[in-house]
């Protein structure tokens, strides 16, 4: 199995591509600790995992929260051990864009994409220093390396901030054997992402827009997630692993 006696974290596993991250890390053999704030959703995602034989955990999370993330952490390390990965993952998204766009969903965007980040990051590095190292997944967007007509340029904005505090961070602690590396997805069918696939006009469109002709499945941008996570990717540090079907190739 590729993480066999790993112990990851995984923000925003309630639903979406969060919760096929838990469940593959599962599989693959780790013990995982996922957080959200959708506990019903949460916990029916444990239930899953626990039933087929793998160990999970879940725990409310608010992102934003400096004190949620050290009590994540510290459920980790009580009931696993240690913590060998992060997977930041929660996010969300605002499909209001140019003067429609307010300063309040602005702040709520970067406060969720780029901030949760930044304090998921910071909870969790004396914990992999005490391991030895670790591997730091960031997802980031195909919105955070292109400009977008549709959607709250705050989200363009979080999720560029993502991408550039992945390789800061890569930098910063790499002597110390911690890894970290962005994702970036294009369009994928989650529920974050359903106002524009179940509008059949906005399906058409992004579709007609991607080389590959549809939506990524969450497995296909989670197998990306746990190559990243796992030491298959020990020699990557700092890069963009980039899955959208062609859409930046164009």
């Amino acid at each position: 199995m590729r993480l066999e006696g790993k112990v990851a974290i995984i923000s925003g596993g309630a639903r979406g591509q969060g919760a096929a991250e838990a469940k593959m890390f599962a599989r693959e053999g780790a013990k995982v600790v996922f957080g959200d704030i959708l506990d019903d959703d949460g916990k029916k995602v444990e239930a899953e995992i626990n039933e087929a034989g793998g160990e999970a955990t879940y725990v409310t999370l608010d992102v934003t929260s400096e004190d949620a993330w050290q009590q994540a952490v510290e459920a980790a390390v009580e009931r696993y051990g240690k913590v060998d990965i992060l997977v930041n993952n929660a996010g969300i998204a605002n499909w209001t864009f140019g003067d429609d766009a307010s300063v309040e969903d602005w702040d709520r965007l970067m406060d969720v994409n780029a901030k949760g980040v930044f304090l998921g990051t910071k909870a969790v590095i004396a914990e992999m220093r005490k391991a030895g190292g670790g591997s730091i997944v960031n997802i980031s967007s195909i919105s955070g390396m292109i400009g977008q007509t549709t959607i709250h340029p705050g989200y363009n904005a979080s999720k560029g901030a993502v991408r550039i505090l992945t390789k800061s961070t890569a930098i910063q602690y790499a002597k110390e054997g911690i890894r970290c590396n962005s994702v970036h997805p294009g369009p994928v069918m989650t529920e974050m992402t359903a106002h524009g696939w179940r509008d059949p006009e906005r399906r058409q469109l992004t579709e007609q827009r991607t080389p590959l002709g549809r939506y990524a499945d969450a497995d296909e941008i989670a197998s990306g997630v746990l190559f990243l996570a796992s030491d298959e990717s020990s020699y990557m540090t700092g890069s963009e692993l980039v899955i959208d079907g062609g859409v930046t190739a164009q």
